[in-house]
């Protein structure tokens, strides 16, 4: 294949492309906003399920590096009611169909696997806009341009690339999350740590929630979720000397080691406002250009699928092209063939989820959910 391939993002799904076509011997560079791989905390644990994301390390080559960083006992999942009585334990069976592991270290062990020169980082796309026969020009922040003729948006949410290809735009979907820590949990936290067992903690009622996961070293990461419009969120966080009070009161009267979990935090509250493309997003096939990940198939996170969804595309992406190396279109029409259905299927599953998670009869929709008596369709 003579045509590099540039990639946009060096998130999973972008970094799993690179990587799948490296093994292949094809030249890729990546473009990746972010300075240094230490610019941001990555975000919280990831279920990295059998069905994909685990298939997309295994065509990365990296299942052993994979299942070094497995957090042991993360499978487990508790229920709660808001006054802490438990509804649900399910210990982690050791099975490893949906092992966790931190999201930084699934991205330490894929840049790793590069050769360091394929990421260009401190690279930011403020422009690009097509040439003819396939070919684009992408403009950087810091002045330098580049053209190539195989362009792949990996750049998530707010893609730069999705406009060469789509008018669609990410809406609310009514819920956000808060963010926040505690830590050193079984000293210090005892209460909220038992609460949340080894692994993955859900209390939820109609319109809101405390949701949690154990980490490695007793760190306990809390996501609240509120249904409230944006506007609101932003105000209450926009006073951090009284923001946590205020989050706090949405779950008056709820057991004190589940609020703990909220007034305890050792970081400052950051909202994570959850937005979603429509469901069944698609584009006609334009030449020289595609996406993957949440620059295609932006979805809530209510089944657990993003990440994975991204790998499994790079790594799809990567075997398409392999297959295909001259002709590029051939390939990028036998990826989004499979792509479009695939994203479709889990976005409407996730949102579904949303609507039983924090419906009208919670917890009773996500017990359902949990145990297999509301089937997924």
């Amino acid at each position: 294949m003579t045509t590099p391939v540039t990639i946009i993002g060096a998130g999973l799904g972008g970094l799993t492309l690179a990587r799948v076509l490296h093994l292949h011997g094809i030249v890729a560079t990546v473009y990746e906003a972010e300075s240094s791989t230490d610019t941001r905390t990555q975000g919280g644990q990831l279920d990295i399920h059998e069905y994909n994301g685990q298939l997309a390390l295994e065509a990365a080559g990296l299942t052993d590096e994979f299942r070094a960083i497995i957090h042991e006992g993360g499978e487990a999942v508790r229920v709660l009611d808001q006054h802490g009585a438990v509804l649900l334990d399910q210990p982690d069976d050791g099975t490893g169909g949906r092992p966790e592991v931190l999201r930084g270290d699934l991205r330490r062990i894929l840049i790793n696997s590069l050769p360091g020169e394929m990421i260009q980082w401190g690279h930011k796309v403020t422009g690009v806009r097509a040439l003819g026969d396939g070919r684009h020009e992408l403009t950087f922040a810091d002045g330098p341009t580049a053209t190539t003729g195989l362009l792949v948006g990996a750049d998530g949410a707010w893609s730069m690339i999705r406009p060469l290809l789509s008018d669609a735009k990410p809406e609310y979907v009514g819920t956000s999350f808060i963010e926040t820590y505690l830590y050193d949990a079984d000293q210090r936290h005892p209460a909220a740590a038992k609460a949340t067992g080894d692994g993955s903690l859900f209390a939820v009622t109609a319109g809101k929630g405390i949701l949690g996961h154990r980490e490695a070293g007793a760190v306990l990461h809390t996501y609240v979720a509120l249904k409230k419009p944006q506007d609101w969120i932003a105000a209450v966080l926009a006073s951090p000397e009284t923001a946590v009070a205020q989050v706090a009161a949405e779950f008056t009267g709820w057991a004190p080691e589940l609020t703990a979990l909220i007034t305890d935090g050792e970081t400052t509250l950051v909202p994570r406002p959850i937005s979603a493309l429509p469901i069944g997003h698609r584009w006609d096939r334009v030449p020289g250009v595609t996406l993957l990940g949440d620059a295609a198939h932006l979805m809530s996170p209510f089944a657990g699928e993003g990440a994975n969804l991204a790998m499994l595309d790079g790594a799809e992406l990567g075997k398409a092209i392999a297959a295909h190396p001259d002709d590029i279109e051939a390939a990028l029409a036998e990826y989004e063939q499979a792509l479009f259905p695939r994203s479709a299927r889990f976005a409407a599953e996730s949102d579904k989820n949303h609507q039983l998670i924090f419906g009208d009869n919670a917890p009773t929709g996500l017990l359902n959910l949990l145990t297999g008596q509301e089937p997924i369709e």
